[in-house]
Order: C-alpha cells, then sequence, then structure tokens
C-alpha cells in the first residue's frame, strides 16, 4: 500500500471519528445533526454537479440508500443521546462488517481462516468495549442497530455505484435525508446549532468519504478499509481526552481487538 494512500485512508478515519465526536458531545444532538448534514451537502454540491454521470439505473438504489441513511441518522443520534461515544462508535462500526459476512455465509460463500479469525476478534472486542456487568444496554442496543444499518446501506452502496460516480451519487442521496432532518427540527433549534462545531461536522462527514476516495485511487480496497477502520480506535481516544468519558483498559483493547479484527475480515 502506497504511503500516500495510508495517510489519506487515516485522515479519513480520523475526520469520521471527528465529526462523530462533535455530534455526540453537542447539546442539542439532533440539531447539530440536521446542520452538519445540510453543510455537508451545500459545500459539496458544486464539485458533485462535475463529478461524473448518474444513470437513471441509479435511482432505485439512491431512494434505498436514502431511507437507510436517515434510520442510521435518527439511530446515531438517539445513541449518542443515551450512551457514551466510545462505547456506541466501536460496536456500530464493528458490526456492520459481521452483518455483511454473515449475509455472503447464506448467499452460500464460505468464510476462510482469516475471516473466521477476524470475526471471533470482533466479537471478543464488542463484548470488551460493551463490558461483561456494566453499560448502558440500551446505547448498546443502539449501536448494533446502527451496525445492522450500515450493512444494509453498504450493500446498497455496492450496487448503485455501478451506475453513478461516487459523489454525485452520495450527495444525491444525502440532499433529501438533510432536507427531512432539517425539516424534521424546529427553526429556532437549527440555528442555535448552527455553530462552527456543526459546520465543522459537516464539512469532516463529507471530506472523510472524499479522502476514501482518494485513497481507493491509489491502492486496492482492502487495505484502505482496514486502515480506515483505526478511526474505532481513534474516536475512543477523542472521546476520552474530549468528553471526559472514563475509557477502561479492557474498552481500549476492546476497540483495538475491533480494529485488527476488521482489518482481518477485509484482507
Amino acid at each position: 500500500m502506497p504511503v500516500s494512500a495510508l495517510l489519506l485512508a487515516l485522515a479519513a478515519a480520523f475526520l469520521h471519528a471527528l465529526w462523530n465526536l462533535l455530534v455526540a458531545r453537542a447539546e442539542d444532538i439532533r440539531a447539530t445533526t440536521a446542520v452538519a448534514l445540510g453543510v455537508g451537502v451545500v459545500a459539496f454540491a458544486p464539485a458533485a454537479a462535475f463529478a461524473g454521470r448518474v444513470e437513471a439505473g441509479a435511482v432505485p438504489w439512491i431512494a434505498a440508500s436514502a431511507a437507510l441513511e436517515l434510520l442510521y441518522f435518527l439511530l446515531l443520534t438517539h445513541a449518542y443521546g443515551t450512551a457514551e461515544l466510545s462505547l456506541v462508535y466501536p460496536i456500530a462500526r464493528g458490526t456492520a462488517p459481521l452483518v455483511v459476512l454473515a449475509g455472503a455465509a447464506v448467499a452460500g460463500h464460505r468464510p476462510s481462516a482469516l475471516e473466521t479469525a477476524g470475526v471471533a476478534a470482533v466479537a471478543a472486542g464488542i463484548l470488551l468495549v460493551r463490558g461483561l456487568r456494566r453499560g448502558s444496554v440500551r446505547g448498546f442496543a443502539f449501536a448494533l442497530a446502527i451496525g445492522v444499518v450500515i450493512a444494509a446501506y453498504t450493500l446498497v452502496d455496492n450496487q448503485g455505484i455501478e451506475h453513478a460516480s461516487p459523489l454525485p451519487y452520495l450527495e444525491l442521496v444525502l440532499a433529501p435525508v438533510a432536507l427531512v432532518a432539517a425539516l424534521g427540527v424546529r427553526r429556532t433549534r437549527l440555528w442555535a446549532a448552527f455553530t462552527p462545531s456543526a459546520v465543522a461536522a459537516g464539512l469532516s462527514s463529507f471530506g472523510a468519504y472524499a479522502l476514501v476516495l482518494a485513497a481507493l485511487q491509489l491502492a486496492a480496497a482492502a487495505p484502505v478499509a482496514a486502515v480506515r477502520e483505526t478511526g474505532v480506535v481513534i474516536a475512543v481516544a477523542l472521546a476520552a481526552v474530549f468528553l471526559r468519558e472514563r475509557v477502561s483498559a479492557a474498552r481500549a483493547a476492546g476497540a483495538a481487538l475491533v480494529v485488527s479484527g476488521v482489518a482481518l475480515l477485509s484482507l
């Protein structure tokens, strides 16, 4: 993997963890998320308009992905209002590849030894992050649900991207989501949530995706995906430093196990 691709993937992981931190620390999480979505859609619209094609065959996939993305953001805002970032983020990110692999297994795929080891590592990591005796049951349930939704829209987008260029596809998926999110929050709350942190969250979320696309132009998808999952460890570190969450050694080790497991699944 070229060093340039590695740095781009690491930067994408950092930005993804950063926008989750900015949303999780907000006083009004739902309004902040709505503002961030709107900022991202507006900021990247000019680039998306000239970034490639969108065929008619992409429309059903765009509609399905938009519905799943809306569900994702609804679950995410509830999760961060219920549980800690250091709990929700690693479990949600770790569950998604497990669900994708399970779907492939049902379809007839036989997991390799590396994939089996990856599943075991992710499962063990999730248990450590959750904790055996303490933690938010609701937060844990929300995180699992988020992971399932991530897996679902990943599979949908994998098909949709065959009929459209990535950036305009993402723009068309998230534009209606941003509109619905904004309409679901009172205008006074939106204005109050329009802060530098919300703007940074919106730019970071789209920026993370753009950096991943750039990395994929320089390296294969598997190592890029594996490096991107270092965002799990970054998110836990950011939660400890900026949110003053009490991240135990077990939770930190669990986050590292999740990253290792996803890396094995990717490879």
